[in-house]
């Protein structure tokens, strides 16, 4: 590993020199701060746990020099104390990212830590989500080529990155993309748009000692089978592949691309030796007040990580879309959907917007918008292949077109924007949802809500912006009822006051299921001061414990109580 990152930096500098060569250029220096900080306090009834520390904080500070050649950047990061849901792994400090890149007329050389995706992600994708804690960097080197217009050929490889450690395991692997509407001269005049693409890419991973408990075959002299314990032989290399066909002609938008992984047990999947494979359709169209979205996905066994006895968030080497709607209303949000890669899932998800033009009897004078979501979810069907020990196996077998018993999710929503005086601007929501508690937490049932949203913003001058929320939940499962209030005033250009009050009858003591239960009101009061490239936010704030989603992927969060800061610089 040493060798070839060594090889790969020497390789960029090299580069880097031929091209300086060219000629002087300017050399930019930009960077970023973000410090979140929380003054913990110990809170039994919403279950906040006990702190040994006075503050908490996780802060990050980004350094990047560039020109027209040569580029390289580091990240300092400082979670010596992390906040609530980082302890444990994340605790440390350091720098574990830096690259150092060159570029010279069609080639691209990267040597350090990177991020990248192929296509949708179905097969790699790295990428940082701070809010989730998920950086899984590639460390190792990353050659980009387009020699040909219209080509564009990558070649990476590198170990991913683990918290403060990499997993020992290489991942490699190219992409090919090919934008036919610069070689077919019919395409580009009709203003069309074609690419084609092609993935792949294999993780080497040394063998372990996993055991399988199997009959022998052989019975004892009171007639009881035998049992033994059989190594496993797991695979060094699991490769995966993908292709890919991108369409946009006008409004018009169609994207169609399949994945498959090969045979690799891992403890997601419960050690079977199973092929993997994801189809993904996405259709949409859009003109002036008008859109649609259409999206099907079929995904079977794509757990696909670095480390095949890992578990958590980390060390997926790929990314799947949820083909749910991300919500940013609190209550809507409150019950989030992550992607289930084992066994897999059929995913629906369908988008409309229209505008009503002003003037007319349901535009009004200033024009309505309406906009109707739905997304649905559900299992696939495993099929037994005839045996009663899954370990060491092909596990099952499913049909394409078959699905499982069980709703994972369901979430359709209607929204209205109208705005009704020149000052005055109204959303109304409402969302019935169903989320299958059991299959995204492990436990909790179906939960079937019903949740109302009206927002207002009124703007009193050309300085001052009230604006409003108020939002109810209903349900009969779990936690029972929510609601939710919030006012914000904006002061331009340099401040903004926000309160808000999330509040349940019966939130149980501590957090744990079964508890006896309290009336909870989670307040919220924040200050924020934004001036040039500076943002600070001060705030006292109780939250409660849950989920916190981006695409499909959740981090669990628990509940906390105190004062908060949060400072952000750009430069």
């Amino acid at each position: 590993m040493r060798r070839i990152l060594t090889l790969t930096i020497l390789a960029t500098v090299a580069l880097a020199a031929v091209a300086q060569e060219e000629g002087p250029d300017k050399i930019v220096i930009t960077g970023s701060v973000q410090s979140d900080i929380l003054i913990p306090q110990e809170d039994e009834k919403i279950g906040t746990g006990t702190y040994d520390d006075f503050a908490l904080t996780n802060t990050y500070a980004d350094l990047q020099l560039r020109s027209k050649y040569v580029e390289a950047g580091a990240r300092f990061e400082f979670t010596k104390f992390p906040l609530p849901g980082y302890e444990k792994d994340f605790e440390g400090w350091g720098v574990p990212y830096f690259y150092a890149k060159g570029r010279y007329k069609w080639a691209e050389l990267t040597a350090g830590d990177f991020y990248d995706q192929f296509g949708s992600g179905l097969i790699f994708r790295t990428y940082e989500e701070r809010s989730l804690g998920i950086d899984n960097a590639l460390r190792g080197g990353r050659l980009v080529l387009t020699p040909l217009k219209g080509v564009q050929l990558k070649a990476l490889g590198g170990k991913q990155r683990r918290y403060w450690k990499h997993n020992k395991s290489w991942v490699y692997g190219g992409d090919l993309e090919l934008s036919l509407d610069q070689w077919i001269k019919p395409l580009a005049e009709s203003g069309t748009y074609l690419t084609l693409g092609f993935s792949a890419i294999s993780k080497h991973e040394d063998d372990e000692d996993l055991l399988a408990i199997r009959p022998t075959g052989e019975q004892d002299e009171f007639g009881t089978d035998i049992v033994g314990a059989y190594k496993l032989n797991l695979p060094k290399n699991v490769g995966a592949f993908d292709v890919r066909l991108n369409l946009q002609k006008g409004g018009f938008g169609l994207l169609a691309e399949y994945a498959q992984k090969g045979q690799d047990p891992s403890f997601d999947n419960g050690l079977i030796y199973h092929h993997g494979n994801t189809l993904l359709l996405s259709t949409s169209y859009s003109k002036k007040g008008l859109s649609l979205l259409l999206q099907a996905k079929r995904s079977e066994d794509m757990s696909y990580r670095s480390r095949r006895m890992m578990t958590g968030t980390s060390s997926f080497i790929n990314h799947l879309p949820a083909f749910s709607f991300q919500h940013t209303y609190a209550l809507a949000a409150l019950y989030p959907y992550a992607t289930q890669n084992v066994p897999g899932e059929w995913a629906f998800q369908g988008q409309f917007g229209y505008t009503f033009k002003r003037n007319t009897p349901l535009g009004g004078k200033y024009g309505t918008h309406i906009e109707v979501n739905a997304s649905h979810i559900r299992g696939i069907e495993p099929r037994s292949i005839g045996t009663d020990e899954v370990v060491g196996t092909r596990g099952y077998k499913t049909r394409f077109f078959n699905w499982g018993p069980d709703t994972y999710y369901q979430d359709i929503n209607v929204q209205l924007e109208k705005k009704l005086t020149k000052r005055f601007k109204l959303n109304l929501m409402y969302a019935n949802q169903r989320y299958n508690k059991t299959v995204v937490e492990g436990e909790g049932g179906m939960i079937d809500s019903n949740i109302f949203i009206a927002e207002g913003k009124y703007q009193l001058s050309k300085k001052l912006t009230l604006r409003g929320e108020a939002q109810y939940l209903s349900t009969k499962q779990d936690q029972g009822d929510w609601w939710f209030g919030l006012l914000e005033l904006s002061v331009l250009p340099d401040f903004m006051f926000t309160v808000s009050d999330q509040f349940n009858a019966h939130v149980p003591e501590g957090g744990k299921m079964g508890a006896p239960t309290h009336p909870v009101h989670y307040y919220n009061a924040m200050v924020t001061w934004t001036k040039g490239a500076h943002r600070l936010t001060l705030g006292y704030a109780k939250v409660r414990a849950g989920f916190n989603c981006s695409g499909g992927v959740c981090r669990w969060v628990p509940a906390q109580k105190g004062v908060q800061i949060s400072y952000n610089f750009n430069f």
